[in-house]
C-alpha cells in the first residue's frame, strides 16, 4: 500500500515520542483541494476507523481510510534533513501531475 522509507520511520517516531504518544499510529489520507485538485494529508491518531486499512511500516502502524486507498497504492514517504529540503516528501506514482510544493496532485 504505502512504503516508509528507513529516514521517514526513524523521523515519525521520534515524532510520536516527542509528542509522547508512543502507540499512537499516522493517518495517511487524500482529501479535495490544493492547486492541483487533490492534497496529502497526514496525521496522528490513537485508533483506527473501523472501514481503514493498517498496516505497519518500519515499525510505524498506519492508518488509511477507503477513500484514500486506491490514490494511495504504491506511495512512498520520505523524510530528508539538509540544506536544501527538510521535510517529508510524497512520490505518488498515481498522480498525473502534481503542483509547484508538491503538496497536492490531480489524477
Amino acid at each position: 500500500m504505502i512504503m516508509l522509507t528507513e529516514q521517514a520511520g526513524v523521523r515519525m517516531k521520534e515524532m510520536l515520542k516527542a509528542e509522547e504518544t508512543p502507540n499512537f499510529g499516522l493517518r495517511v489520507y487524500v482529501e479535495g483541494g490544493g492547486c492541483s485538485g487533490y492534497q496529502y494529508g497526514m496525521a496522528f491518531e490513537e485508533a483506527a476507523g473501523e472501514e481503514d486499512l493498517v498496516f505497519q511500516q518500519q515499525g510505524v502502524t498506519l492508518f488509511v481510510d477507503p477513500y484514500s486507498q486506491p490514490m494511495l497504492a504504491g506511495t512512498q514517504i520520505d523524510y530528508s534533513d539538509d540544506l536544501q529540503h527538510a521535510g517529508f516528501s510524497i512520490k505518488n506514482p498515481n498522480a498525473k501531475s502534481t503542483c509547484g510544493c508538491g503538496s497536492s496532485f490531480s489524477t
